[in-house]
């Protein structure tokens, strides 16, 4: 995967990376993930899920372990329990969030369902990388603007 070529520019053995294990269409893959662990990285994966009254609420994290995720809600793989709390993105030196569209210009992503990263992107440590993962063909022009931003 051309991403995972990149990874190595921004991100050391050692630091602490939140990652996503793509479902359905979205961009990136298990073997992105599996190159962070070769590479000495520690990989948080998000684990959703809604409140006691059906409400979006911050991702917890669990530690990536090759073969240890286990079907979740919504159609996602995630770690199996203990999770950690949603402050434990701030631990990432680089939180990668799948999105549908990105500009090179904003560094901005859109998602198809914006709601679990919009709560828990807030939290990251202020220094850390956000990258929004895209194939080449979806970045877009600076004028052009998908319907729903996760970006201000």
């Amino acid at each position: 995967m051309r991403c995972a070529k990149h990874l190595p520019a921004f991100i050391g053995g050692g630091q602490t990376v939140c990652a996503y294990m793509p479902i359905g269409s979205e961009p990136g893959s298990a073997e992105l993930v599996d190159s962070l662990l070769r590479r000495g990285v520690r990989v948080l994966l998000p684990v959703v899920r809604h409140d006691e009254a059906g409400l979006r609420v911050p991702m917890q994290w669990g530690e990536y372990h090759p073969g240890g995720l286990v079907e979740a809600p919504f159609g996602l793989r995630e770690p199996a329990e203990p999770w950690l709390p949603a402050a434990a993105i701030a631990s990432a030196t680089v939180v990668l969030v799948p999105a549908l569209a990105g500009r090179q210009d904003r560094g901005c992503g859109w998602g198809a369902a914006p709601g679990f990263y919009d709560r828990s992107l807030p939290l990251a440590a202020p220094t850390a990388r956000l990258v929004a993962v895209v194939r080449d063909d979806e970045l877009v022009e600076p004028a052009a603007r998908p319907n729903r931003t996760t970006c201000g």
